[in-house]
């Protein structure tokens, strides 16, 4: 009984140095991926408000565009350009605006990931 309880365990430094380098890699990756899907998010909730707004419906294209750029520059977006919005006048006077972007977040060294975002105000 003495004998199998007398045997050391834990962590051997090695698996001390492999898990910390794991759990770098996880919080470098939820470091550099957070604030992309942040901002799509905030991008989908200013196509919503924009929608939304009554003032809005009559608005020009242009108008639009300079009020998303507004609202854009406010929340310091500066990942989709007004330009590349697919503004959409509904027969009954509703707006839809939608987009599709990529962008590319740098991890380390020559890793890059690719991501795709497709917000929408509906």
């Amino acid at each position: 009984m003495y004998g199998l309880s007398s045997r050391q365990r834990g962590l051997s430094f090695f698996d001390f140095i492999m898990g910390a380098i794991a759990l770098i890699f996880v919080v470098l990756l939820g470091l550099k991926l957070v604030p992309p899907y942040l901002h799509s998010a905030q991008i989908s909730q200013i196509f919503r408000e924009i929608a939304d707004d009554p003032a809005m419906r009559t608005a020009s294209i242009p108008e639009i565009e300079m009020s998303y750029r507004k609202r854009a520059n406010i929340n310091y977006i500066d990942d989709l350009k007004a330009e590349d919005i697919a503004i959409v006048r509904e027969k009954d006077g509703a707006l839809s605006l939608s987009a599709e972007y990529e962008l590319r977040v740098k991890l380390v060294g020559n890793i890059t990931l690719l991501l795709e975002f497709k917000p929408s105000s509906s």
